[in-house]
Formats: C-alpha cells, structure tokens, sequence
C-alpha cells in the first residue's frame, strides 16, 4: 500500500472510529480535553507505525489498545512526579482499573458524551460545535461551513468550551432524566447537524460520508427509545430515515450526484421510508403542534410517497416551508421555499422570493444561492445570467463533486 493510499485508509478509519474512542475514554478518565489528546496520540501512533506494519485486523481495538496505555502511563507518571495531587490520588487505582478494562459498556458511550456536551454551561452553538468536533470528526473548517461561520471562531468557540466544562466540573456521567429532557433540543441539534454533513458533505472528493449518516440514524433511534413521547425526537428520526433511504440514488456509478428529481426512485430503500414514515406518524399521533423536524420530515415524506418526481405535491411542501420558515425565521428554509414555489407556481414566483434573500446576512458566500437562482434563470430562458450564477455558485463550494455538476450546468447553458 502506497503512503497516499495509506494516509487515506488511516482518515477514513479515524472517521469511522474516533467517535467510539473519544466517548469510551471520557466515560474511563471523566475527562473531555484528555480524553481527545490521548485519541490524538493513537492517531499520531497508527500514523507512524502502520506504514511498516500494515493496517490492523481490527484498527479500533488498536487505537483503543494505545491510548488506554498512554493513560495508564500518563496517570502512573503523574502520580509519581506530585503525590501531593490529592484528588488523582483518591481517584488513581478505579481510574487505572477502569482503563484497563474492557471497553464493552451496557451503556451508550457516544450518546452520553453528546449529553455531557451539551452542558447547559455552554451556549447552544458550543454545545453543537463541541459534539460535533468530538464525537463526529469534523474539522474546525467542515463545522464553520456547516455553522456559516469564520473557521478561527469556529476554532475559538470550541477552546472555549472545552475549557467551560473543565471550569464548572461537569460530571462525566449521562445526565439525570429530568436534565436529560431539558438537553434534548440541544441533542437533537447536534444529531441534525451530523447527518446534513454525511448527506452533503461540504468539502472534499465524496458527495457523500454515509458513515456520518448512518451515526446519526443510529443515534437519533437510541434517543427516540429514551425520549418516546418526544414527537421532535421522532420527527428527527423520520426525517434522518426518509433522507437516507435515496442514499444510492444520489449518485452514479461514477460518484457523480444525481439530483433528487432525476433519481431512479426505484432505488429508494423501501425499508428506510417503511421505518421514517411510521416514525413520522408517531410523532404526529402524539397531537402536538409541529415543531421543525416534523414539519421537515412532512415535506420528506411528500417526496417518498410520489411514485414519480411528476406526483409531487409541490404545493403541501411550499406550505410546509412556509410553517416552518415561521417558526425558524431561516434564510436557508425561505430558500427552500421558493425552489417549492418554482415548482408549483413557475419559476418566476420562486426568482421572486430568491431575490428578497439577495443581501439575507446568513447566506452571504452560501453556494445554494446562485445555485437555486441559476436554476431558476435557465427555466425563465435568462441563460447568460444563469450561467453567471452557476459558475459563482460553483466557485463558493469545497466539495468537489458538487463544483463538477455546478459548472457542467453552467456549460450546458453554453451548449
């Protein structure tokens, strides 16, 4: 195996492992920040020792094997250069057993530590940016392009936060119930978040990350067994199920993406839309006013029941969205609103309401803009304008796949 073919075996187990490794070494060492170096330790370990002895049977257990050692060893050094540590000493052997032990837990590791991120000390934004860096593995620029925001801030925001919880000692524990509830809104969030960027991920070679989706599928069904009288636990959930469900039909054999009008929707997992719709009905059978993800998820369960793109209720969606953009006052909802008025009204009704979005703060640099306009000028036959917004649309993206299909639009206009 080559070093570039080697390097990138290594990020995507690191992708699919880090979460799990993270979560287990919070519960051993009740610590978040030590608990992430000595995750960075396996990494740098796995980075220098598998170029000579190749990947591992099992990378996880390996990554897990080197960084409960290096705690073990850290603890042990610790104890002897300051006995007079008298919390580390009170706490030194359960802390060392609890290291060398199984990681095998009856508990969830990941879900409590998305709990324990989301610490009422911390402003909600921290608390999805944490989780987001901990137990996700995005980068500081992949979660500043999911929040919209500058990647220095991005990067300060999550300092800050780590540092919080040191501050005010947050237990390393899952939370009681009653304090498990008021965190929810916050949980589901960060899951909601998670999944958007293994759906479309905003940088690198892939359209897709499905080991992110599938995380926060997973997730999201372990939440919705704690929280069954949640009806925005299920609608989450529903949603998160009716997405995934089209995950082989968005893309070719090449990797290109296919657009969600163009797909074969004969490839839509029949048993993800089985599952998201019923979790839909349980939501709504709890008879409570919509909150976001349910609304969200009736407008994907509007898709998943058109047997073709042609029976689409354009207008139930556009009705929804406008719900929705009411309850969220989101620039990106009203953006999404008018591609459904496009649809149901023409082009020109939905060019309307993208243009009162022109100078919307929240999406200054966001690619989908002239993207959706772009669309929306080729169906009005303003070709050269459309080909303008596409090729912008284009050069404000980070995932390559996604800046193809952009400027192949663009130059089909030319055709």
């Amino acid at each position: 195996m080559t070093d570039p073919d080697l390097h990138r075996s290594v990020e995507a187990i690191w992708r699919l492992e880090s979460a799990r490794l993270i979560a287990a070494l919070v519960r051993i060492t009740h610590d978040v920040a030590l608990a992430e170096d000595l995750a960075q330790d396996a990494l740098e370990a796995a980075l220098a020792q598998w170029p000579e002895t190749g990947l591992p049977t099992n990378p996880g257990a390996w990554l897990m094997a080197v960084a409960k050692r290096r705690a073990i060893d850290g603890f042990r050094r610790r104890e002897r250069q300051d006995r007079a540590y008298g919390e580390l000493e009170q706490r030194k052997e359960d802390i060392v057993a609890g290291i060398e032990s199984s990681i095998d837990h009856v508990e969830d590791d990941v879900l409590r530590l998305m709990f324990i991120c989301c610490h009422p000390a911390l402003s909600s934004d921290a608390q999805i940016t944490l989780t987001l860096r901990l137990l996700a593995g995005l980068t500081t620029k992949e979660i500043a392009r999911a929040f919209l925001a500058a990647e220095p801030a991005i990067g300060a925001r999550i300092t800050r936060a780590k540092k919080t919880l040191a501050e005010v000692g947050a237990p390393m524990e899952e939370p009681a119930e009653d304090e498990r509830v008021e965190r929810t809104s916050a949980v589901l969030g960060v899951l909601y978040l998670l999944f958007n960027e293994g759906y479309s991920a905003t940088e690198g070679d892939d359209w897709l990350r499905p080991a992110l989706c599938d995380e926060a599928v997973r997730l999201g069904r372990i939440l919705a067994t704690l929280s069954p009288h949640d009806p925005e636990v299920h609608g989450l959930v529903a949603l998160m199920e009716i997405q995934s469900s089209r995950a082989a039909a968005r893309t070719d054999a090449g990797g290109r993406p296919v657009l969600l009008l163009d797909q074969d929707r004969s490839r839509w997992d029949a048993l993800s839309v089985h599952r998201g719709l019923a979790a839909l009905e349980r939501a709504q059978a709890l008879g409570r006013a919509p909150g976001p993800y349910v609304l969200q998820a009736g407008i994907a369960a509007c898709h998943a029941r058109a047997r073709t793109a042609e029976e689409t209720d354009w207008a139930r969606i556009a009705a929804l969205y406008q719900s929705l953009a009411i309850l969220s006052g989101s620039a990106v909802v009203e953006l999404n609103r008018a591609v459904a008025l496009s649809m149901s009204e023409g082009p020109a009704a939905g060019l309307a309401l993208v243009d009162q979005l022109l100078d919307a703060p929240a999406l200054k640099g966001y690619h989908l803009l002239p993207s959706v306009r772009g669309d929306l000028l080729a169906k009005l036959g303003r070709a050269d304008e459309a080909r303008a917004e596409l090729d912008r649309a284009a050069s404000l993206t980070r995932n390559e796949r996604e800046r193809s299909l952009l400027l192949q639009r663009a130059a089909d206009l030319t055709d």
